[in-house]
Parts: structure tokens; sequence; C-alpha cells
């Protein structure tokens, strides 16, 4: 990563932080809207299995959406960071699930529970433009994940984000890996 757009990575990192802050608290039904949206305006492939993130901080919670796919059939799967400059590994969970802490304050499904697959990732992100980048914590752990399952079939990223965490333009470099669509509590964007 070139030093200019690593420096300005870390610039926005600082802003949209508090522009996510500003939006979670201005936006109290997100969740329920964004579940809404996604499930009226974006078809997902019969029994694909869905990774979705637990929220943390004041991240756009998916929780929702999750129990709404659980309810159509869909499995699911949440993500572990296994470790630094790897891609994420998934396993299975479903609502009600016990969970355990995990790296960087997570929720993660107990090392007993089986290894996944997802076809859907649901994303989450500090900004995100208008030609489907998303800027998220500086780990690259979903580009290199969606690199390496994209390298064994389709895979939907899906963006989950507050209206206000739109971002004029994310820098970016070649191993940063667009989104197909991003959900808002306002829109459902897609990119192609």
């Amino acid at each position: 990563m070139t030093s200019d757009i690593a420096d300005a990575k870390a610039e926005l990192r600082r802003t949209m932080a508090e522009a996510r802050r500003r939006a979670a608290q201005a936006a109290p039904g997100a969740a329920e809207a964004v579940r809404e949206r996604l499930l009226a305006g974006l078809s997902l492939p019969a029994g694909a299995c869905v990774s979705a993130y637990w929220p943390m901080r004041d991240e756009l919670d998916p929780r929702p959406l999750l129990l709404a796919l659980a309810a159509r059939g869909h499995p699911l799967c949440l993500p572990v960071v296994v470790g630094k400059a790897m891609p994420l590994l998934f396993r299975a969970w479903m609502p009600g699930d016990p969970l355990v802490g995990g790296r960087f304050n997570t929720q993660i499904p107990q090392d007993t529970a089986a290894e996944a697959v997802p076809r859907v990732l649901l994303v989450p992100l500090l900004a995100f433009d208008r030609s489907g980048y998303r800027l998220g914590y500086g780990g690259g752990f979903y580009d290199r994940t969606l690199a390496a399952l994209r390298a064994e079939g389709p895979v939907l990223a899906v963006g989950l984000a507050y209206a206000g965490q739109e971002a004029p333009e994310v820098p970016h470099e070649p191993t940063d890996r667009r989104l197909d669509a991003l959900v808002t509590e306002r829109e459902l964007m897609r990119f192609a």
C-alpha cells in the first residue's frame, strides 16, 4: 500500500468512526429498515449459507436480518479471525447458539461449531462510496476472504451501513475488493 493511500485511509477512519456514531444515534430503527430493504430488493440464492458479523460498538445490527434469513431457510455462520493477514474462517451459527469472546472483542461461535463456507457475506464497514468500495478497520480480513472465496465460486458481498457512513470516495488499491451491493436504512445500492 502506498503511503498516500494508507494516510488517506487512516484519516477517513478517524472521521468516519464519529460519523457512524452520529448516524447510529440518528437512526434507531435502521436495523429493521435494512432488513426490509434487503429482503424486498435483493434476491439471495435459495438455501445459500449467509455470513454476517456480530455487531460491535455502533455497527449496524444485522441480527434482525439474520433472524429473517434463518426463518427463510438460510443456514447462517459468523466469521472468526484466525490470525493476522489471513482470510476469515466461518463457523455455523443459528439464533440461540452460544457465543464466546473472540479477537478484537468480537463474539464468535464456539470451536465445536462446524466450519461453513458462505456464498453471501453481510459485511460491516466504517465508510462506503457509490463505486462499491468500503473502508474497514484496516486488517484486510474481508478483502482476503472475498478474494479466497471468489476464487472457488460466486460470492455475493453486501455491505450493511447507515446512510450517514457514505463518503464521497473511499481510497482504494488493487487488493481492495468491491461490494456487490450495499443496504442502508434509506436505500439499496447495486454495484456492477
